[in-house]
């Protein structure tokens, strides 16, 4: 399990939805690249060459994979540039309609990026309700589907309640009436495997384009890339130099994209085993949590959810009391998405698949990046219960 320091001590880290603890082999990387010097990898003259060598072949182990040819990743600042660059990259460089379809349950990237060209440009948008357990119908996504639907973007898998979508059979819904498909497989494409092409080639695949975030793999913040199906054109939204072939200017982040290849490249290679021994350690936390917390509640699909990913409700106990007994104790949780943490609002992700607001507002998150030792488990489940006794006796 792992251990980050903390204070005076040290917490076990259960926020891997949040930030994948660095890998050793991502660390090696950027330290590989640091220690020859910081160079500009568009400069013309031998150091600069060398950075673009390091930076392509980050590109090439990235794209090798995720099932991609190397040519059509697009190196970001992370999960958030990359949703963004492919709703509104995709869409304004599109001459198909103007309509774009997605879920209530989205990243806010992916969410506030629609919002953008509904607001400015004067797209259209569908918003796709949910289940209880956080997935989309296919029904309801037929029903939605136009003639001149643009852009549909469905997430593969939600961070905060952890339900992996069935994109394939929903893309292909879209497929049928000529839209482009986009996924944010930001939360998934570190323990679930994830692969854009069919075959070694993206012509027949089910989705168009691919987001996916460096720091969920284990690999340094600040890194990601959009993955986009070769002949797509994408409008950038960050001008300047023409870097990433013209898609997504700026200096580019060699040590970054190094660290974030070789975090791709040592998570993917253990993707199924990793996997079965998370679960594992998952479910015994659920089982443990809905028999013995009173008032837990599972959020998310039951079964369908990522490997090490744990989400519960406590009724009649404040979310924050139990936040700050599971930090006291060593315990670093979250209550949802880091992105939205501080807001006192409750989360969109729990009303939109019916939790009130009141429940919504005692969440709590544990997302693995290992099983779970004995003691730990034992640990949780004794200071959940505690705090809501406490909660009930006062």
């Amino acid at each position: 399990m792992t251990e980050t320091a903390g204070g005076t001590g040290s917490a076990t880290y259960l926020d891997a939805a949040a930030t994948a603890p660095l890998r050793p082999e991502a660390l090696d990387a950027m330290l590989r690249v640091f220690t020859a010097g910081q160079v500009n990898a568009s400069s013309v003259h031998s150091p600069g060459f060398r950075a673009r060598e390091e930076v392509e072949a980050a590109r090439a182990r990235v794209a090798v994979a995720l099932g991609a040819r190397p040519g059509d990743v697009i190196f970001t600042s992370g999960g958030t540039e990359a949703n963004s660059l492919a709703i509104v990259g995709l869409a304004l460089a599109t001459p198909r309609g103007r309509h774009l379809v997605t879920t209530a349950i989205e990243h806010s990237s992916v969410l506030e990026s629609c919002r953008y060209l509904e607001r400015v440009f004067g797209f259209e948008l569908t918003v796709l309700p949910v289940d209880r357990d956080g997935r989309v119908a296919p029904a309801d996504l037929r029903a939605a589907l136009r003639p001149d639907t643009t852009l549909v973007s469905i997430g593969l898998a939600n961070g905060e309640v952890g339900t992996v979508q069935e994109v394939p059979a929903l893309a292909a819904l879209a497929r049928e009436v000529g839209a482009i498909v986009h996924t944010d497989a930001v939360q998934a494409a570190a323990s679930l495997p994830v692969s854009v092409a069919a075959a070694d080639a993206w012509p027949g695949n089910v989705v168009d384009a691919v987001s996916v975030a460096s720091h969920k793999f284990g690999g340094p913040q600040g890194v990601g890339a959009l993955i986009v199906r070769s002949g797509l054109r994408v409008e950038p939204i960050i001008h300047g130099g023409g870097q990433e072939h013209g898609a997504r200017s700026g200096t580019e982040n060699v040590a970054g994209v190094a660290g974030f290849a070789a975090a791709v490249g040592a998570a993917t290679a253990q993707i199924g085993s990793a996997a079965l021994a998370l679960m594992e350690s998952r479910d015994t936390l659920i089982g443990r949590i809905l028999a013995e917390v009173p008032g837990a509640q599972l959020t998310g699909h039951p079964t369908e959810r990522l490997p090490g990913h744990a989400s519960f409700t406590v009724r009649g106990v404040s979310g924050e009391s139990m936040l700050v007994a599971l930090d006291s104790a060593g315990l670093a949780v979250s209550s949802g998405s880091a992105c939205a943490a501080g807001k006192s609002e409750p989360s969109p992700v729990l009303l939109a698949l019916g939790v009130s607001d009141d429940l919504a507002q005692t969440a709590v998150r544990f997302s693995l990046a290992d099983p779970l030792p004995g003691e730990t488990l034992e640990r949780i489940v004794r200071v959940l219960r505690a705090e809501v006794l406490r909660g009930a006796a006062g």
